[in-house]
C-alpha cells in the first residue's frame, strides 16, 4: 500500500496524490511530500525510488533488500536513516522480533518504507491530516515527530516489564514454578532485544543532533537532541531492568535450592531414623519364635521379642529428640 500527502504553503493539504505527480510536487519551494510504502512489493517501490526520486541504487538496495541496525547515511541532497522498533504483537506482551523502518529525508520530501505496520507512522499521519501545522515546519520536523512517537512506544514497555518483575519476585517468594521461570527468561530476551535497538539508535540521534546535514534545519537539531536524551535514559533503565531480572533469577534459583535442601533434609532424617531399626532387625533376623530344629535358648523367647520391639519404637524417638536439641530440625 502506497500512502502519500502533499502540502504546499497557502493551499489545502492533499492526500494520496498520483505517483505521476511525485516528481513535480517535490520541485515547488517550501512544499512537503510524504510517501509511505507500507508492505509494498519491491517491484513496485524500486522504480519510484530510483526513477522518480533518483535515490542512489545502494541506498535503495539497503532499504528494499537488506536488514540493518539503526544508522544514518548522508547522500548530499538527502539522508538515508534506518530505525528499529520492537515487535510486540505476541499475545503475552513480550517482544518477538525487531521491525525496520527505512527513511529517505530530502529538502521537500520524506519517504518511509516498512514491511510491517508501524503505529508511529499511522499516528503521525493521522495527526498531520487533522492539523496542518505539523506539515508546515518542513520534512525534518516530520521526521522528528516519527522518531519521537517511535521512542515513546518504549515507555509503556519499560513500565510493563518493571511491573512484571515485581510480580515475578512476589511469586518466587511464595513458591517458584516453571511458568515464572519462563516469564523471567521472556523478559530477559525482550530487554536484550531492546538494548540491541537503543544503543545504535542513540548514536543515530546523536548524529542527527550534532552533524551538519543540509536537509536538517540547524534550529531543529535541538529536537533530535531531546530524543537523544530520552534514548540515553532508556538505555540506563534497560541496564537497571536487566540487573533486576538477573537478581530475580538468582533469587529464583536460591529459593529452588533451599526447597531442594529441605527435601533432602527430610529424606536424610527418615533414613537416619530407620537406620538403627534396620541394624537391629538385620542382626536378629526377627527369629524370636523358637524353631523346632535349632535350639537358641533364651534368645528366641518372648522377653527378647518385647525388648527388641521396645528398641525399635524408642530408638527413633530418642534420635528425633536429640536432633531437635542439636537444632538440626
Amino acid at each position: 500500500m502506497i500512502r502519500s500527502f502533499y502540502y504546499l504553503p497557502g493551499q489545502k493539504l492533499v492526500a494520496d496524490i498520483p505517483v505521476t505527480e511525485y516528481a513535480a510536487a517535490v520541485q515547488a519551494p517550501g512544499s512537503l511530500l510524504w510517501v509511505d510504502f507500507a508492505g509494498e512489493p519491491n517491484g513496485v517501490c524500486e522504480p519510484i525510488l530510483l526513477d522518480t526520486f533518483r535515490f542512489h541504487p545502494l541506498a535503495v538496495d539497503d532499504a528494499l533488500k537488506e536488514t540493518h541496525t539503526p544508522k544514518v547515511d548522508d547522500w548530499g541532497d538527502y539522508v538515508y536513516v534506518v530505525l528499529n522498533s520492537l515487535d510486540m504483537r505476541n499475545p503475552d506482551g513480550l517482544a518477538t522480533g525487531i521491525l525496520e523502518l527505512d527513511v529517505f529525508l530530502g529538502h521537500t520530501l520524506i519517504v518511509t518504507h516498512h514491511d510491517e505496520p508501524f503505529a508511529a507512522i499511522d499516528t503521525v499521519r493521522d495527526t498531520c491530516l487533522k492539523d496542518e501545522r505539523y506539515t508546515s515546519n518542513g520534512p525534518d520536523y516530520l521526521l522528528y515527530q516519527i522518531i519521537d512517537h517511535l521512542v515513546a512506544e518504549y515507555w509503556p514497555i519499560v513500565e510493563q516489564i518493571d511491573a512484571d518483575i515485581d510480580e515475578i519476585e512476589n511469586g518466587v517468594l511464595k513458591g517458584p514454578n516453571p511458568r515464572l521461570l519462563e516469564r523471567l527468561f521472556g523478559l530477559k530476551r525482550t530487554l536484550i532485544s531492546m538494548r540491541r535497538i537503543i544503543s545504535p539508535q542513540r548514536e543515530v540521534l546523536n548524529k542527527l543532533a550534532r552533524d551538519n546535514y543540509h536537509v536538517i534545519d540547524p534550529k531543529d537539531r535541538i529536537l533530535f537532541r531531546d530524543i537523544y536524551d530520552h534514548l540515553v535514559r532508556l538505555h540506563d533503565l534497560n541496564e537497571s531492568l536487566r540487573d533486576l531480572v538477573g537478581g530475580t533469577l538468582d533469587t529464583y534459583l536460591s529459593v529452588v535450592n533451599n526447597h531442594m535442601n529441605e527435601i533432602m533434609k527430610t529424606l536424610t532424617i527418615i533414613t537416619v531414623l530407620f537406620m538403627p531399626i534396620t541394624f537391629v532387625t538385620g542382626f536378629y533376623g526377627m527369629n524370636f519364635f523358637q524353631p523346632a530344629a535349632v535350639e537358641l535358648g533364651g534368645w528366641t523367647g518372648m522377653n527378647p521379642f518385647f525388648i527388641a520391639l521396645g528398641i525399635l519404637i524408642l530408638l527413633p524417638m530418642t534420635m528425633l529428640l536429640w536432633m531437635r536439641r542439636r537444632t538440626w530440625l
